[in-house]
Formats: C-alpha cells, sequence, structure tokens
C-alpha cells in the first residue's frame, strides 16, 4: 500500500471516529456539514467521481454495525440538482468481512468495484473508467461473512476469500453495486454457484478458467448464444471444460457470466448443462454495452448507457448552466502526466491506446449537453464511435454506468449501495 493511500484512509478513519454522531448500532447513513467539508479534502476526488441519488439502492433502515456511515455530499455539486454523493461506511481493516456480513448492509449478489480515487483528474481514460479499476462479486457465507470471488482465482485476489488477499488488503475503496430484484431462490442459486467456485478454484484455474488481460476481447456476441456462460457453469459443476483449452475471462467478465446463473439452481438443473444448447435459465444480468449511449437529452425510458458515458451521465443530471458544465466537461479530458503514474502498467497501456480517439469523445460530451443542433452532432459522432470496432462490452466501470440511468429505464438493472472506506 503506497503511504498516500495509507495516510488518507487512516486520516477519513480518525476523522470519522471524532466527528461522526453515531452509535456502536448505526440505523442509516447521516450527513455532517463540517465533516463533508473534511472529507471532499481527504476524498479529493471530481464530482463525477461521484453518483446522484437517484443511482442509490434502497437500504434497510436497521443496518447494525460499529463503522461510521455517513452520507457525502460533492461540494461542487450542493448547489446543483442530481444530489451527487456517495454513501461512505468508514472502516477498519480488521474483521471487516464478518462485519459488513452481518450489518445487513450488503447480500449475496453484491458486485465488489475497486474504487481508485487518485485516478481523479488523471486524464481523459482514468476519468471516463470512474476511478474503477477491478470487480469482484460478493456473498453471503452459512456463517454471515461476506465473501468475495474474483478472476484471476488465484491468492492475490481470492486468497482466503475473506477480502484479505493481497489485492483486498491493499486498497482502501470499494463501491458496492447491487443488481435489481434478486430474489431469494436467486440469491440462493448464486450462493451455490461461488459456493462451488470458491471451494474449487485450485482445481479449476488456470487450466479451466484462465484471465484474460485484454479487456477489448468480450466473449458476448451480438445474437448469439450465451455459449461461454453454458461453459462457465459445466466448470463450476464439475464437468470439466469440453473446449480442451481454458476458459479466459476478464474480472468483470467473470462476474457477468456469474450473475447469468442466477435462475440455475446448481443443484437441480446439472444435467441442462450436459445437453448441446444453453440451458434455458442462463439469461443476461445487465445487457452489454456500447461505447456509447442514447440518454442524454431524451432521458427516455427505453434508452441505453455507453461504456464510456458514466461522468456524462452524472454532470448531465447535476442540470450546470453553460458557462458551469462546458468548463467541467473540458476538464475531464486534459492529460495529467503525473496523475497517469499512478495508474497500473496495465491500466497506462490502454489509456496511450485509447488517447486518440478521446479528443472526439470529448466533443460528443460537450455537444450532447448542448443546443439541439449540437447534440444532432454529437449524436453522429457517438454513432462513429460504435461502429469504431468497439464491441459491445461489461467493462468493470459499466455496473456503476448502468445505476446512472434513469430510475425507471427499462435497460436499469444495477443500483449503487455505498463505498466502504478501509483504514
Amino acid at each position: 500500500m503506497s503511504l498516500r493511500k495509507s495516510f488518507v484512509a487512516t486520516g477519513l478513519v480518525a476523522l470519522l471516529t471524532v466527528a461522526g454522531s453515531q452509535g456502536a448500532s448505526a440505523a442509516d447513513f447521516t450527513f455532517n456539514e463540517k465533516t463533508n467539508a473534511d472529507l471532499a479534502k481527504k476524498l479529493k476526488i471530481p464530482v463525477y467521481f461521484a453518483v446522484p441519488k437517484s443511482s442509490w439502492a434502497p437500504l434497510p433502515k436497521d443496518i447494525k454495525t460499529t463503522d461510521k456511515l455517513v452520507e457525502f455530499r460533492h461540494p461542487d455539486g450542493l448547489k446543483a440538482k442530481g444530489d451527487v454523493g456517495l454513501r461512505l461506511v468508514v472502516a477498519k481493516r480488521s474483521g471487516l468481512s464478518a462485519r459488513l456480513g452481518k450489518s445487513g448492509l450488503l447480500q449475496t449478489g453484491d458486485i465488489l468495484l475497486t474504487f481508485r480515487t487518485e485516478w481523479g483528474g488523471a486524464g481523459a481514460y482514468p476519468n471516463i473508467q470512474m476511478g474503477i479499476s477491478h470487480t469482484g462479486f460478493a456473498y453471503i457465507d452459512k456463517n454471515g461473512n461476506l465473501r468475495n470471488l474474483d478472476n484471476p482465482m488465484d491468492g492475490e485476489y481470492v486468497g482466503p476469500g475473506n477480502l484479505t488477499s493481497e489485492h483486498y488488503r491493499t486498497l482502501n475503496y470499494l463501491h458496492i453495486i447491487r443488481p435489481r430484484n434478486l430474489t431469494d431462490a436467486q440469491k440462493a442459486n448464486l450462493l451455490g454457484w461461488a459456493t462451488r467456485l470458491n471451494a474449487g478454484a485450485g482445481k479449476v484455474y488456470p487450466s479451466q478458467i484462465s484471465f484474460n488481460q485484454d479487456y477489448n476481447a468480450p466473449k458476448f456476441q451480438p445474437g448469439r448464444p450465451l455459449t461461454f456462460v453454458k461453459q462457465f457453469g459445466q466448470i463450476a459443476l464439475g464437468q470439466g471444460n469440453a473446449s480442451g483449452k481454458p476458459l479466459d475471462m476478464y474480472c468483470s467478465e467473470f462476474v457477468w457470466s456469474l450473475l447469468s446463473l442466477r435462475n440455475c439452481d446448481p443443484a437441480k438443473t446439472a444435467d441442462d448443462f450436459k445437453g448441446s444448447r444453453v440451458p434455458s435459465c442462463i439469461k443476461e444480468p445487465m445487457e452489454p454495452m456500447k461505447a456509447t449511449g442514447n440518454v442524454v437529452p431524451t432521458h427516455g425510458r427505453s434508452t441505453y448507457s455507453g461504456l464510456a458515458d458514466g461522468p456524462l451521465l452524472v454532470v448531465d443530471q447535476m442540470e450546470l448552466p453553460d458557462d458551469v458544465r462546458k468548463p467541467l466537461l473540458e476538464s475531464i479530458f486534459i492529460e495529467n502526466p503525473a496523475g497517469m503514474s499512478k495508474m497500473s502498467v496495465g491500466h497506462r497501456k490502454v489509456a496511450e491506446e485509447m488517447q486518440p480517439r478521446f479528443e472526439r469523445l470529448k466533443s460528443y460530451y460537450i455537444g450532447m449537453t448542448g443546443r439541439m443542433w449540437q447534440n444532432w452532432r454529437a449524436r453522429l459522432i457517438g454513432t462513429g464511435f460504435n461502429w469504431a470496432g468497439i464491441a459491445e462490452n461489461y467493462s468493470p466501470t459499466s455496473y456503476l454506468v448502468n445505476t446512472l440511468l434513469p430510475e425507471k429505464n427499462n435497460n436499469r438493472t444495477m443500483d449503487y449501495v455505498a463505498t466502504v472506506v478501509i483504514e
């Protein structure tokens, strides 16, 4: 862990230990003006790294935890619409999985997004990614503890599966995203799949399931059956890998595939995975996204979001005046070499490959929130992006982007739960 990240997280916990007003059994997230100002200085994130309240999931009113529950409102959004901010669960690292599991805040099926606050303002690529670098899957085990399951399915990312692997013990921020309307039966199914995969990780990884480092090469193909999800299920059921080569998946694709099995009971549908067809119980949890969507400016119920739309959708919901909105959108695309140095080598490589496209994306951003004639021009630019060889995909950021769709949008399948700040 870097000294900076350790200092920031420790500072947040110390700050809220003093300023927080909640006791050992917190009922809800609360707002405190002074604490909010101090948090803003500590987090140092741009406003488009926060999310509007329309994206927030409904939560129980009796969350039981000794961790601090704080509602953070971004200063740049205090005078704007959309009420942009984050729910913060500020927690000590020791015993984290047990406390989160028993708090009632998380549930089986939740998605864990690694959130890098230091990416804020680092350049177009990290800004468009909204600081998100990795996707994991959460489930509550029989003892009531929170467990994680990730790809790579190794010691660095999964480890004991209780947020103590190298990856989780060296990060400070996790966004929690929740698939909408999961039934008890679906959660039970997901628990069964996750338990099998975690128990068999040493046998199936990397010989049957391996890690794909190319996030621009999804297995999903529009109009084609989800054969790779069937294969994923076969491996989890111990039926082997008929293809003879490992099923390579990146982290967010792994989670997308696992959630696609939510209607399949692994104890009752095993025979369905032995046939030649894809089992009818397999269903995608979220529509894979094109590069850009069409939510702005109509906000219709059948509109969809794009992989690169995250900051645009946050700023759009703030309904800022032109003289404030345009400079904010332009700032997303300012390159910052010092900030880029804080990213991993792999993410810097992707950022460099994508750089030639960002000027056009900037025109799309500014045009889509401008006047009508600008909207039409920007829509053409967005269409060009979608034809430029960018496959329909489910990047780590896409789960958060989906929560930014209008609350009653037909394509909205995800909600934002909270952000865990870990000491």
